[in-house]
């Protein structure tokens, strides 16, 4: 029995047993002090390697908890964050690990090491050369080669810029009318920003380890390994979570109703893949450096951890202080939405559809950006995006039909990414969360006005986000058959003191919480006459005025890092 992770309360000598035996133990004495006790157990046969259990309960005393804090996230007497999980551990999040250089950190200021003056014409092929020229030039000590320094006026973009090297910042003379416009010409789809190359994380599989642990919690930063001697602290790992058929059929998701007059693609067994780095072994005990947004089950196909080499993601970089638009068609205009109808708009589909993309990129940024007219997102964060803070911008004006696969302001599909103080209008997905993203992710102090649709996690099983101060209409829940089968879109997620419309189920296996939401409670889509399977509330607590802590993500941040870590991160 082991008291707040490292104080040994009570222990049984090691003992034998014999398949379908059952055996009863009375720890000695009572819990002397309030806090999380943990009942550890080493389960041992002969011939294997040891595999590791436990149990989990709370000690507490309700009057501790003061006026206006949630029962399970709430500060305890050293001013300090307490969690209540459940008997198995899992727990909230800690999301202090999202953003630049794994949050808490202050984006530079960059010194200008070439400069490009807006003229008459085509500006890609302009600008692509100042970027390929200081791609050319030595990273200086910190990372970083020199930021590119675009004059105030119109640039007009007929193709994409690409930035494929290190240390290189993109920066303009400010977001307004008078400021630096990056302005997308032409009919031809396209990105107009992109960041990195699509390569992937290269796997060392001679390092492959299976995970000993039965059940690794949500939340836990620490699990057991067959063999800890080939890893040293430091190692970048993957932290393989596996999801076998038999935990499809357990939640449900090899049993979708069939869409309306339509078809389904009934979900295949995936694995999520957390992106970590080692922080502490011992003995075959591994921490990382931030936690596990799914637990790690055993009887679903457990999991297991690999070194990984990352030499073609790159990082320190960024993209600020300017404005993008994008021409369009404005005889092109529509009434539809989704499956209804709305007022008619603009609906030109023939231009620039995302201004930044980041590919296979870490510690990147962008910042200080107001877009206008794009059709698919300001910024979006693809699978090997990791530490990427996109703050302070906002989007107006979207440009498109209002149906799938459009108007996702910041389309998260990486990991430890954060966007905060973003302001968005006519967006159907302001803020969402792609498919099997393993997250932790964090949207801060945003705003979404004039939605057609809802911000959330949109499909198939993305986990660990955090909706921290948003004011939006926001759902997470079983989306059934919608799209393809997107069904349980999001499991161990957050909202905290959110306001506006919200839908939160828990999905089996994991949950969801609605600490502090002001607001309206809207139901799911299921169950109703079509489908009325029974699908659980999620966790809710505190509805109708916000809690006492104000955001989850900067208490958080604050206690890990110390207050110089919040500086750092506002305006």
């Amino acid at each position: 029995m082991i008291f707040d992770r490292t104080k040994l309360v009570d222990s049984l000598p090691e003992t034998p047993m014999v398949k379908d035996s059952l055996m009863e133990w009375t720890p000695l004495g009572t819990a002397e002090q309030l806090g999380t006790y943990e009942l550890r157990m080493t389960l041992k046969q002969d011939g294997k390697s040891p595999q590791y259990d436990s149990y989990y309960f709370t000690v507490l005393d309700p009057k501790s908890i003061s006026a206006g804090q949630s029962p399970i996230a709430f500060l305890g007497n050293d001013g300090m964050m307490m969690y209540i999980g459940d008997y198995r551990g899992n727990r909230i999040l800690d999301f202090s690990n999202a953003g630049y250089r794994g949050g808490g950190v202050e984006i530079p200021n960059i010194p200008v090491k070439s400069t490009v003056l807006p003229l008459d014409g085509d500006a890609t092929e302009r600008i692509q050369v100042a970027i390929d020229q200081l791609a050319k030039r030595p990273l200086d000590k910190n990372g970083f080669r020199g930021a590119i320094l675009l004059k105030k006026g119109r640039y007009e973009i007929g193709g994409t810029l690409f930035i494929k090297a290190s240390g290189i910042v993109l920066r303009g003379e400010g977001q307004d009318k008078e400021g630096t416009i990056l302005y997308g010409t032409g009919v031809k789809q396209r990105n107009l920003v992109e960041i990195g190359e699509n390569a992937d994380l290269m796997l060392d599989s001679n390092s492959k380890r299976m995970i000993s642990d039965l059940y690794v919690p949500s939340g836990s930063r620490t699990f057991h390994v067959e063999d800890g001697n080939a890893y040293r602290v430091g190692d970048q790992i993957i932290v393989l979570r596996i999801g076998d058929k038999n935990w499809i059929h357990e939640i449900g998701m090899d049993n979708i109703y069939k869409r309306p007059g339509g078809t389904v693609t009934q979900w295949s067994p995936f694995n999520l893949d957390f992106d970590r780095v080692i922080t502490a072994i011992v003995g075959n005990a591994i921490t990382v450096d931030a936690p596990l947004a799914n637990a790690i089950e055993l009887q679903w196909g457990g999991g297991e951890i690999y070194k990984y080499t990352d030499h073609a993601r790159i990082q320190q970089v960024g993209v600020e202080n300017m404005r993008v638009e994008s021409d369009f068609d404005p005889s092109i205009i529509d009434i539809k939405m989704d499956n209804d109808t709305t007022d008619p708009y603009y609906a030109d589909e023939k231009h620039a559809e995302r201004f930044v993309v980041f590919n296979s990129v870490k510690n990147g940024w962008v910042r200080d950006v107001t877009g206008y007219h794009l059709s698919y997102s300001l910024v979006q964060m693809k699978r090997y995006s990791k530490w990427i803070t996109v703050q302070d911008c906002q989007m107006y004006d979207m440009i498109s039909m209002v149906t799938g696969g459009r108007r996702y302001v910041i389309h998260q599909m990486g990991q430890l990414n954060l966007a905060q103080r973003i302001y968005t209008e006519t967006a159907r997905h302001a803020f969402t969360v792609d498919s099997w993203v393993p997250g932790p992710n964090v949207f801060l102090d945003g705003e979404a006005v004039n939605n057609y649709n809802t911000s959330e996690p949109h499909h198939r099983w993305s986990v660990g986000g955090l909706f921290d101060n948003i004011k939006a209409p926001i759902s997470i829940r079983d989306r059934a058959w919608l799209g393809s089968g997107h069904g349980w879109a999001g499991a161990n997620y957050v909202t905290w003191n959110t306001q506006g419309e919200l839908t939160l189920q828990r999905p089996p296996t994991a949950q969801n919480y609605a600490i502090g939401h002001v607001g309206s409670k809207v139901p799911g889509l299921v169950p109703n006459d079509y489908d009325p399977r029974p699908r659980e509330d999620g966790y809710w607590c505190s509805c109708g005025q916000h809690v006492v802590i104000n955001s989850l993500y900067k208490q958080q941040l604050m206690e890990r890092l110390g207050r110089n870590a919040l500086s750092n991160i506002k305006k």
